[in-house]
């Protein structure tokens, strides 16, 4: 009962987090570039799917590929890591006076369909591109019927 009630808690979490986004994004002179982001939105995401498989792919520069943790749960990919701070530290020459990049924890969780086969899913890193690969089951794939 706890693991489903805290998996209702992080789903919430991420609805109101969409919610409160999408409210702020309607606001009057609501900022619409990507140093608009907060850090919540990091890593960007691209979902996708073809007739065999779901694609994500993350941008996810600046983070160490063992760092990433990839987990399943009740149809939920959930995408989690830390980005290092790697700007100058403030000394008594130095101030930082902006900061665009984000560093510290992130989390992001995708819903996926029903027809995802969880069990072979495959995850890779290059150049700071985190590519989920997630098969959907054999059945639920389109296929040719031959009539006779």
């Amino acid at each position: 009962m706890n693991g489903t009630l805290n998996l209702y808690g992080d789903l919430f979490a991420e609805l109101n987090r969409l919610q409160e986004s999408f409210g702020q994004s309607l606001r009057p002179g609501a900022a619409s570039s990507i140093r608009a982001q907060s850090r919540r939105t990091f890593p960007s995401i691209n979902v996708g799917n073809t007739a065999d498989a779901i694609e994500v792919l993350a941008l996810t520069p600046g983070v160490d590929p063992a760092e990433l943790q990839i987990t399943i749960d009740k149809g939920l990919l959930v995408i989690a890591g830390e980005r290092k701070k790697d700007s100058p530290a403030d000394s008594e020459n130095t101030a930082t006076y902006a900061q665009e990049r984000f560093s510290g924890s992130f989390r992001r969780v995708i819903a996926l369909p029903e027809d995802a086969d969880t069990g072979k899913i495959n995850a890779t890193c290059r150049d700071g591109m985190l590519r989920v690969t997630v098969p959907r089951h054999e059945a639920s794939r389109p296929r040719q019927i031959n009539v006779s």
